[in-house]
């Protein structure tokens, strides 16, 4: 009777609530087609030459207004199939629409896709259309004292707008949203939003094959309903409506009343979720991760992380950015005596690099047994730096770095020689996801380590040590370096 996506990701660990609920409905299927008309369909495909555009609008809206919205409860509706009641009522009911364009097929499954991997719930119900699931979840909502926010391109749900319900209107692609309020509603129809589906009835509906009364438009539509009240009350006081308009009206009266039918949206439809069931969870990383590399959204996937990181759980299950704690050590010469030959360690340099040259502000190494050490080359004594000079120039000492190319140059132009490298983890990444356009160390920590780098040290090359905090910026770029050294051990595993 009901289908229910993602209900996997609906775990326990959610967003604190606010003091009232909110709850955010989309239509799935109307939003994706405004997404998949307001951007071109040749700008947006994979390698092997699947369409995504219409993925791409939808899901850059839905992370917009759950920034925007900040709801506690969200859910997407989506229809089944063309074949509901209203089709078994009038077969003429949206018969006027074409087929879906070919360039589209498929799309619809892959946001459903994206939403699993965000846990967002996808609702839908056999012999019903997406409105009426929003329309049955509002009035359910509406009645346990939620504040609900509809974002739908169907006008229809107009109908449902009250104190505590607004429907956010596609103005444009799905970017630019209208936001109807009753006021809204009456300042633009002159009806209250009660009144709008009488209005409807009576104005027709093309988009959906409803015909409308000859020589009936909107105008005179909104005056018999703001003149008697109701459809129900124009229906029994219709011949008081005088004119070539009133015959009208009582020539395609039947036809009014069918069309007020079918655009009644139903508010009991039996659902398998109610409002509770819709409390907004953490996103699995990992899982994001998966869905986004599929649709090469790398881009969208920055923003996504960027817009609603505190939205998202590692692929443990542990809050970002936690990590095993490091012993470290100010050290790194006797550090590097200590360790045994056959480690590979990870390097993590700070500094400056390119077009010949080269500076090093900061070298972070840690190694397997959780410690780790660093030093500030220009600070170290002659007898401490022909150590480190030493151990980095012997290959038989292990060394992992992140996009080695750089921090070579750097270590060139400081006098030491560098062998040893035992893996370049941007090189690794590359072999591994070779579709993907950028392998920064945070972003592939956060996939392959489920552990998020965003607030350590940057490597920038901006970095200054010099001041209070400098242990603690330093014992960040360790932590660098044991990401590495991790990120290389898994990398491993997936080459």
């Amino acid at each position: 009777m009901t289908g229910v996506a993602g209900s996997s990701g609906l775990s326990s660990e959610v967003l604190p609530p606010a003091k009232t609920p909110r709850l955010l409905l989309l239509d799935g299927h109307s939003l994706a087609y405004r997404a998949f008309y307001a951007l071109p369909v040749e700008d947006f495909s994979t390698l092997t030459g699947q369409p995504t555009n219409a993925v791409y609008g939808f899901t850059s809206m839905l992370i917009n207004a759950l920034r925007d919205e900040n709801p506690t409860h969200v859910a997407v509706a989506f229809d089944l199939s063309r074949q509901t009641f209203r089709t078994t009522e009038f077969p003429a009911y949206k018969a006027n629409r074409a087929a879906s364009p070919a360039e589209f097929s498929g799309q619809v499954a892959l946001i459903r896709d994206v939403l699993t991997a965000m846990a967002v719930p996808a609702l839908d119900a056999e012999g019903f259309e997406a409105d009426d699931v929003i329309a049955t979840l509002t009035t359910q909502a509406s009645a346990a004292g939620f504040e609900v926010a509809i974002i739908t391109g169907d006008r229809d749900a107009f109908q449902l707008v009250d104190d505590h319900v607004t429907v956010l209107y596609p103005k444009k692609g799905v970017s630019d949203l209208a936001r109807m309020t009753p006021a809204a509603v009456e300042e633009k129809y002159g009806l209250t939003p009660a009144q709008y589906p009488d209005f409807a009835a009576l104005r027709g509906d093309p988009s959906d094959n409803l015909p409308s009364i000859p020589g009936v438009g909107e105008k005179t539509a909104t005056k018999w309903v703001r003149e008697f009240g109701s459809l129900s009350e124009l229906v029994s006081r219709v011949d008081e409506v005088t004119g070539k308009v009133g015959l009208a009206l009582r020539e395609h009266l039947d036809q009014v009343v069918t069309n007020r039918r079918l655009t009644e949206l139903v508010r009991t439809v039996p659902l398998d979720a109610s409002p509770d069931d819709l409390v907004r969870a953490s996103m699995d990383r990992s899982h994001v991760h998966e869905v986004f590399d599929a649709l090469q959204f790398r881009v969208l996937r920055e923003r996504l992380f960027a817009t609603l990181g505190g939205d998202i759980a590692d692929a443990e299950g542990s809050s970002p950015g936690t990590e095993a704690d490091l012993v470290v050590s100010e050290d790194l010469a006797e550090w590097l005596a200590a360790r045994p030959v056959e480690e590979r360690v990870g390097i993590h340099v700070a500094g400056r690099w390119g077009a010949g040259v080269g500076e090093i502000s900061l070298l972070a190494v840690a190694g397997s047994d959780g410690s780790g050490a660093w030093c500030i080359p220009s600070q170290l004594s002659p007898a401490d730096e022909g150590i480190v000079s030493a151990w980095l120039a012997d290959p038989l000492r292990r060394k992992a770095l992140h996009d080695a190319k750089g921090p070579m140059l750097a270590f060139a132009s400081q006098g030491w020689i560098f062998r040893g490298l035992a893996a370049d983890t941007a090189l690794s990444a590359y072999v591994v996801l070779p579709g993907q356009r950028s392998f920064e160390l945070t972003d592939l920590v956060a996939r392959f380590l489920g552990r998020d780098l965003s607030d350590s040290a940057t490597d920038d090359g901006q970095l200054t040590l010099d001041g209070d905090d400098e242990s603690a910026r330093a014992a960040d770029l360790v932590i660098r370096a044991d990401a590495i050294r991790e990120l290389a051990d898994a990398l491993d595993v997936e080459l």
